[in-house]
């Protein structure tokens, strides 16, 4: 409600209409504005509101810019249920969101309930009171509703719909007449005759006024007097209650919307209709809004299809009845999943920039922007007490909840514990008004009866304790917590005591400073010494809040670092799961101390600039120098924590914190003390790519990495693009393991030939590269004289490659090791690949096990890989057996089968195995030392080993040795 209520308040008081106007509005669909006549008096009034109207309802706020400007409201809008009620039963609220559906048949629209009907009296109009809870899509429909106006799609018996913001009539403090306020906010409609009361021209009219909890309508007389002329100025609030009384234009219809608290407000004799927004009540509006929302997102047809997965996972959700369709049935928690969704998979490098955090404080300010929490009726309440920000009341209550509940690590709550965190101990019967409406208006927002609790609870628990609450999406409880803790709610009793003992003795140290400074020229200083004193104890109470503010930091980095939390998945693939559910077996046993990783994470993105100024205008101020001193103790924390070996799911976390800071300074020196960025099998979306560039893009560009791993991430060619950046900081490259094809080498070879890069090892086994792949990479050769090792094993290279490679190779003189090992190179391609090598300066090994060699190459391998005259000598890793001694390297060689026999293909590796028990059966024949048998029985001990394993689908050890 709160973004209309913005909207209202923007009206342009003047128009200019000196030039003719051709606007395109939503090319997409063929919508264009008419032309306007260059003369005001030549243009009809009705249809110049119209035009202005229609520019006006269309414009999107900024947070539906973050899925790409796509949008326009006519697309994107999806129905909520909407049902009428009698009087007697317009205050009855559904008991749970998943017990709608038989109501749906019974919907109506809000045309429908302007339809005049038997016991209507035929010379006034309607007046239809449209009420629901925060978040269920009141002011959505009031744009739909106003935008279908304009283009004559429905209300087509209304001449004339006039709009009006509560907040910004509550806000006037002359008095206006009624034509004042129209011609006020529509100077078009000054003077227009529907309005003059004059006979029954008033019929044609609507007046609509949105959030009318925040105007105090009183109707009783002695406190509004009656008035039936136009022309008469009265106080707004004054005027409405005539409108509604039918005393002031009584043939003019009225619409009103307003939240739940507020409907006694209006007495029942003076309502024609009450209509309840509930939401969407059923998967299936559901599933229309992620449709509308999420598949319009892009243009292209790849991510038309990923978004197509996504619905198509969400319904499956949904249909569970999971905690997220209890959520959804909110139109505004479908607004937050999308807007998360969105986020987490469609995020790329000409992406502007936005966190998760940021999402979630533009999803509060969307609900609770302006929102202040009334008193009441109560008129002896100081003003300020009267405006008291909405949202931080729920940080102070809500939050505090949330906070219990990290601290001890549960999700769920009993109605004892909601009654003690958000009733707690209120005395007067202001705070008892003010927690009515909050229960009756908010906290249904926030927290939900747990839908899901008889799956996850055992038995023995969930039979004592049958009625618990969670929070409408698990983010949100980790969100109010890290609030309601960098607001510094969290302070102890003695904090609190110390602010205000600290703050009352300052005021007074000034009184006494003053007296002194008169005293001082009439008696001795030392008497008066005393008295500066009191100037110590602001000071003092500004260290213990610093080192409160140092506590927030230490927090956070402990919680960053949890032990027990070490191995769970990472934020953003817990965030996914959270809205897409869990498909396929779920053998995770309940826990009864949830971890809570976003909670740190969402602390560091409070602390952002962007965010806190979207947090103060919802009233939550956070302090500059807060914000520098958690910043410093953190930045301590952070340095010494990364001294020690990360998790990878640990390290994951860490670059989305600095992500969410969005800190450049503190990012750099976090990442000066990391050496290497080790992130093996997580899964690396966009979005994590993503993060990973930015984070390392505030280092110098002098900065180096000793080693990037990002083996079995899942890595596509259209992601790798986003972490090119990245790679430019890294010495040591390891990509193995992931499905990068033939096209993703052409981002390789230009990463090879970038200035900027110095990358000595690149580790490429296991992709699916193939000649035309390795052809391309080779390319980059000439031009680059930083690589040391490159490893193209089992990447589908074939002779021709490798006859290419052998004639490139002398083009880089600085590579030292060449691993193309499980390929498809036969002996001729090898021995002319071995031959290149030993005329190259700086190579010393070569790695061509596992090809497609006969023994008569092997032995030609090993012949071409003795000590040159030179005394410079190539290692040959062809076989466990080099003629008929063994290999050196027969344990590195076992080492590297072992840890990938279980991706590659195994008929082919126990051939090879095979191959190696028969070339060292022959070879320990050849053998006349003891010795030399029994260390032949060893090695064929260990291939035995491997083979046995591989066979019994035994998962290996790991060796150690690199890939």
């Amino acid at each position: 409600m709160s973004l209309l209520h913005r909207q209202l308040s923007q009206v342009l008081t003047v128009w200019s209409w000196k030039r003719r106007l051709d606007v395109p509005l939503y090319p997409a669909i063929g919508l264009h504005f008419r032309t306007f006549c260059t003369a005001v008096s030549e243009a009809d009034p009705i249809q110049i509101h119209k035009n202005k109207l229609f520019l006006w309802f269309s414009h999107l706020p900024q947070e539906e810019k973050q899925f790409g400007g796509y949008f326009s409201p006519e697309t994107m809008h999806v129905d909520p249920l909407i049902l009428e009620r009698k009087a007697e039963e317009r205050a009855a609220l559904l008991s749970s969101p998943l017990q709608t559906r038989p109501l749906a048949s019974d919907s109506v629209t809000v045309e429908k309930l302007f339809e005049h009907t038997d016991g209507w009296s035929g010379g006034r109009g309607l007046n239809v009171l449209l009420y629901g809870a925060v978040g269920t899509g009141k002011s959505t429909v009031i744009r739909k509703l106003v935008l279908d106006w304009c283009n004559g799609a429905t209300l087509t018996q209304f001449k004339l719909l006039v709009p009006f913001s509560c907040e910004d009539l509550s806000q006037l403090s002359k008095v206006s007449s009624l034509r004042d306020l129209v011609g006020r906010k529509y100077l078009h409609l000054r003077k227009h005759p529907l309005l003059s009361g004059e006979g029954d021209q008033a019929k044609d009219v609507l007046f609509l006024f949105n959030g009318m909890e925040r105007m105090k309508l009183d109707f009783r007389i002695g406190s509004s007097e009656l008035c039936s002329d136009p022309n008469e100025g009265l106080p707004p609030n004054v005027v409405v209650v005539n409108l509604l009384r039918k005393y002031l234009l009584p043939e003019a219809s009225i619409l009103v919307t307003t939240r739940l608290s507020a409907l006694d407000r209006v007495p029942q004799k003076y309502v024609s209709r009450y209509a309840q927004i509930c939401g969407f009540s059923d998967p299936d509006r559901q599933r229309a809004y992620f449709t509308s929302r999420l598949l319009q997102q892009s243009g292209k047809s790849a991510h038309n299809y990923g978004a197509q997965e996504l619905i198509e996972l969400l319904y499956l959700n949904l249909q569970r009845e999971s905690q997220l369709a209890a959520a959804c049935f909110l139109p505004s928690y479908c607004w937050l999943t999308c807007a998360t969704l969105h986020f987490l998979h469609f995020t790329d490098a000409k992406a502007p920039i936005r966190t998760l955090t940021g999402i979630y404080t533009s999803f509060l300010r969307m609900n609770f922007g302006g929102e202040v929490l009334g008193s009441g009726t109560a008129t002896n309440v100081p003003l300020q007490e009267q405006n008291s920000s909405l949202m931080l009341y729920v940080v102070r209550t809500v939050g505090k909840l949330a906070f219990d509940g990290v601290t001890f690590k549960r999700t769920s709550f009993s109605e004892d514990e909601l009654e003690q965190w958000i009733g707690g101990k209120t005395k007067t019967d202001e705070e008892l008004r003010q927690l009515a409406m909050f229960r009756t208006d908010v906290l249904d927002f926030f927290l939900a009866p747990c839908v899901e609790r008889s799956k996850d609870l055992p038995d023995s628990l969930s039979e004592n304790d049958q009625c618990r609450y969670v929070f409408a999406v698990p983010a949100m409880q980790e969100y109010l917590a890290a609030l309601y803790v960098v607001l510094g709610e969290n302070k102890s009793a003695l904090e609190k005591m110390t602010k205000q003992v600290s703050v009352a003795i300052g005021q007074a140290g000034e009184d006494v400073s003053a007296l002194f400074n008169i005293l001082s020229k009439f008696i001795p200083l030392r008497i008066f010494a005393v008295f500066n004193l009191l100037k110590l104890f602001p000071k003092l109470y500004e260290k213990i809040s610093s080192r409160n503010r140092g506590s927030i930091a230490k927090t956070m980095a402990s919680e960053m670092f949890r032990t027990e939390d070490s191995y769970n998945e990472d934020v953003l693939d817990q965030v996914e799961q959270s809205l897409l559910g869990v498909h396929g077996p779920q053998p995770k046993q309940y826990c009864e101390k949830q971890p809570f990783e976003l909670y740190p994470i969402f602390m560091g993105g409070l602390l952002h600039y962007g965010n806190r100024t979207l947090l103060q205008q919802l009233g939550c101020n956070i302090q500059s120098t807060t914000v520098v001193q958690i910043t410093k103790a953190l930045r301590k924390y952070l340095v010494r924590e990364l001294s020690k070996p990360q998790p990878p799911e640990e390290l994951m976390d860490l670059l989305v914190l600095l992500y969410e800071f969005q800190n450049p300074r503190l990012t750099a020196e976090v990442l000066a003390s990391i050496r290497s960025i080790r992130l093996t099998n997580i899964r690396m979306t966009s979005l994590k790519c993503f993060i990973l560039s930015s984070v390392l893009s505030c280092t110098p560009a002098s900065y180096r990495l000793q080693e990037m791993d990002l083996s079995s991430c899942l890595l596509t060619h259209e992601i790798l693009t986003i972490l090119c950046p990245a790679f430019r900081h890294t010495r040591n490259l390891s990509l193995q393991f992931n499905s990068l094809g033939p096209e993703s080498c052409i981002a390789l070879r230009d990463l090879l030939l970038d200035p900027k890069s110095s990358i000595e090892s690149l580790q490429l086994c296991d992709n699916p590269l193939l000649d035309s792949g390795v052809s391309t990479l080779l390319e980059a050769l000439p031009g680059n004289q930083s690589l040391t090792h490159l490893s193209l094993m089992h990447t589908g290279l074939g002779d021709k490659a490798a006859l290419e490679l052998a004639e490139r190779i002398q083009q880089h003189t600085g590579l030292q090791e060449l691993n193309v090992a499980y390929n498809n190179i036969g002996d001729n391609a090898a021995l002319a690949l071995v031959d290149a090598c030993r005329e190259h300066p700086s190579i010393h090994t070569v790695h061509l096990y596992l090809n497609s060699l006969s023994d008569v190459g092997k032995q030609s391998l090993y012949v071409r890989g003795v000590p040159q005259s030179n005394g410079r000598k190539v290692k040959v890793l062809a076989s466990v057996t080099e003629g008929s001694d063994i290999s050196e390297d027969w344990h590195p060689i076992l080492g590297v089968i072992r840890e990938n026999a279980k991706s590659w293909d195994r008929q082919r590796v126990k051939q090879q195995l095979q191959v190696f028990l028969r070339d060292l059966e022959w070879g320990r024949q050849q053998q006349q030392s003891l010795w030399k048998r029994l260390h032949f029985r060893r090695v064929e001990k260990g291939v035995r080993k491997t083979l046995r394993m591989l066979e019994r689908d035994i998962k290996p050890p790991s060796s150690g040795y690199n890939r």
